[in-house]
């Protein structure tokens, strides 16, 4: 077996890894460290084939975690805007230590299982910085990706020296339908909660089919890959229009 795991250090000036809770009433607060799925959805942004399911090991706080409140008017779906508070997380930075591995619901595309191929060409792209632009949470929370040495930042974090620091109930991630691995979650879209806990500044994450605190949110069907529903370079050359 090859060896498929990457590690990054992300950072910005903001984040915003919202609680759902406070979401009532346009308000938003963000939790005091980043979410399985924030961390997901950079590697997506990062690197991502749907052939293969990018698995968080675990993250390391460095800066110390300070919050600022900003008052933020976002747009009504009926129009106009509204005042709204955000609280987010100020000058962050993270380490993450992630591997892949292949999408078992996917067995069309196995003919794409090349472990070196995609753990080349992830690693590339941390290097470059990723294969589009970053967010730390949601959108106008801009983020950094570059290469670093998970093991060898041990006891830079700020909470190195606080042996145990938990962060009570919290929002793990979400599990598709084409990403399920428990009998229970095929066929629907469920919600995740765990309790995490940071030690020395490094959370170990669950692996998502370990959550034992689940909610099926509703029925998914599980996207295909195929001739129907995927388009190839010639396909596009064909259908170019000639002015």
């Amino acid at each position: 077996m090859h060896e498929n795991r990457v590690e990054f250090e992300v950072s910005g000036n903001y984040a915003l890894f919202s609680d759902p809770v406070t979401r009532v009433g346009g308000e938003k607060c963000t939790y005091q460290v980043p979410t399985y799925e924030a961390l997901k959805g950079i590697l997506h942004s990062v690197y991502w084939k749907p052939s293969l399911i990018w698995v968080v090991d675990a993250v390391r706080v460095m800066n110390p975690i300070q919050m600022e409140t900003k008052g933020i008017k976002p747009a009504k779906y009926s129009g106009g805007n509204e005042l709204a508070y955000y609280t987010y997380l100020k000058n962050v930075r993270y380490q993450v230590r992630a591997h892949f591995e292949w999408n078992e619901n996917r067995k069309e595309l196995n003919e794409d299982w090349n472990e070196n191929k995609h753990h080349n060409i992830a690693k590339r792209m941390i290097t470059r910085g990723g294969r589009r632009d970053i967010f730390l949470g949601t959108r106008e929370c801009q983020g950094y990706v570059e290469p670093c040495d998970f093991d060898g930042g041990a006891g830079e974090s700020f909470y190195y020296d606080i042996a145990e620091l938990a962060f009570g109930f919290m929002y793990h991630g979400v599990t598709y339908a084409d990403e399920a691995i428990r009998e229970e979650d095929r066929g629907r879209m469920t919600v995740r909660f765990w309790r995490p806990v940071m030690k020395q500044g490094v959370i170990q994450f669950i692996r998502p089919e370990d959550c034992l605190d689940n909610r099926p949110i509703k029925d998914m069907e599980m996207k295909n890959f195929d001739h129907h529903n995927f388009s190839g370079l010639s396909e596009f050359i064909d259908e170019e229009v000639v002015d």
